[in-house]
């Protein structure tokens, strides 16, 4: 492998797994969300 092959293949790595710590980190922080619109149950986005 040659080095530009390297730095892309960390590029993307870290990006993937960034992605990922930053969406669990999100989660842990508001695992719920607080309000919803009038009139709507939020029961109804889980049903088919």
């Amino acid at each position: 492998m040659n080095a530009s092959a390297i730095v892309l293949m960390v590029v993307s790595l870290l990006l993937v797994w960034g992605g990922l710590a930053v969406s669990i980190v999100m989660l842990v922080a508001r695992p719920e969300r607080p309000d919803w619109p009038e009139g709507w149950d939020h029961d109804d986005a889980t049903k088919d």
